[in-house]
């Protein structure tokens, strides 16, 4: 049964939903993820944005053989209903425990840099509260809060220029001195930094121009890999190899390089627009799950987003062993390879199945 979606994105809206989900906590602690290979980082974003051009286009393709299905509607019309609905399950849990964590690490970085004598309980209740109003206003909503929220943070980049004056240019050189193994280190923590383009997968039914849609989801991935690359070129010049490897949040500390009379901290306003930020990744991953939800039981019901988010509070609330919830997290977050790949196994079968499976 198809979905019959409107068509209600323009251009505009998948450029920023494509930009907006990729970005989250992950460009602030891009530069320590890399640093397994020193200060021969500056090569890898444009290595990440050149792989997720590439892996976008079979996630395109596949939605145009069915341009009115999202990805969970085509799990069931290419694997068969019961199979198509264990796997849309996974990815749902999958989705529900990435903004568990997400959510998690800008709360305690919060905790740590802006509130330290505070819980984080009352904060992500009403974090949530606010998630939930915006996906409520559904994918257009989103659309139009990513925008708002990327222009109402970019300016903050502007205050690394403090740290790019008391930078040392010399340490781009020399560049690709590492071994294969450091390479692979930093690749496979540093790529997750821009996963989310795939989420098109899942509002592509909805983008009036589908035609154009692998234009318009490529510049909103260069757009994230330049401010990537922004974070990565000013670490790099201002913090010694071994600052990049242990300082966890690198772009807060270069905004501690700022020096204006009337503000002291701009970590602190840094870590508080933040927020704008990881709003927008959450709230296109929640949308998706509350729809992957809907497949599941073949209904559409206001309250499954309320599950969702009960869910998300108290897996970000459980007072877990660190060890065990960094695992968890973590682990979880290699799972979105396998969302990344999935299109192209996708793209198999419905080449084999051509005249079986067409909705």
């Amino acid at each position: 049964m198809s979905t019959h979606n409107k068509k209600i994105l323009n251009r505009y809206h998948v450029i920023f939903l494509v930009q907006s989900a990729m970005v989250g906590t992950g460009i602030l602690t891009l530069p320590r993820d890399l640093s397994a290979v020193g200060y021969s980082q500056i090569i890898f974003p444009l290595l990440f944005g050149s792989i997720a051009t590439l892996t976008l286009w079979p996630m395109i393709w596949l939605n145009t053989k069915y341009p009115n299905e999202n990805l969970f509607r085509i799990n069931e019309l290419l694997l068969g209903k019961g199979v198509g609905k264990v796997v849309n399950l996974l990815i749902i849990l999958h989705f529900t425990l990435l903004i568990s964590g997400v959510i998690n690490k800008y709360m305690h970085l919060i905790q740590s840099n802006a509130l330290p004598e505070q819980t984080i309980t009352i904060p992500i209740l009403l974090l949530l509260l606010l998630l939930i109003y915006i996906v409520n206003g559904g994918i257009k909503s989103i659309a139009r809060f990513c925008i708002l929220a990327f222009f109402l943070t970019i300016g903050i980049f502007y205050f690394t220029n403090w740290a790019i004056e008391k930078g040392d240019i010399r340490h781009f050189l020399p560049l690709f001195n590492f071994n294969s193994s450091e390479f692979f280190d930093a690749f496979k923590t540093g790529y997750l930094t821009i996963l989310g383009y795939e989420l098109i997968m899942f509002y592509f039914p909805y983008i009036k121009d589908q035609k154009k849609a692998f234009k318009h989801a490529t510049i909103g991935i260069w757009i994230s890999i330049c401010l990537c690359y922004i974070t990565v070129i000013v670490s790099v010049m201002y913090f010694s190899e071994w600052q990049l490897k242990h300082i966890e949040y690198s772009l807060l500390n270069v905004f501690k390089a700022g020096e204006l009379s009337f503000v002291e901290r701009f970590d602190i306003l840094g870590v508080t627009l933040w927020v704008f930020v990881i709003l927008t990744t959450v709230a296109v991953y929640l949308w998706s799950a509350k729809k992957g939800m809907e497949s599941l039981f073949s209904k559409k019901k206001k309250y499954y987003i309320y599950i969702l988010a009960t869910i998300i509070f108290l897996i970000a609330i459980l007072q877990l062993p660190n060890v065990f919830q960094q695992k968890l997290f973590t682990g979880n977050n290699y799972l979105a390879y396998v969302l990344i790949i999935w299109p192209l196994f996708l793209n198999i079968v419905y080449l084999l199945r051509k005249k079986q499976v067409q909705p």
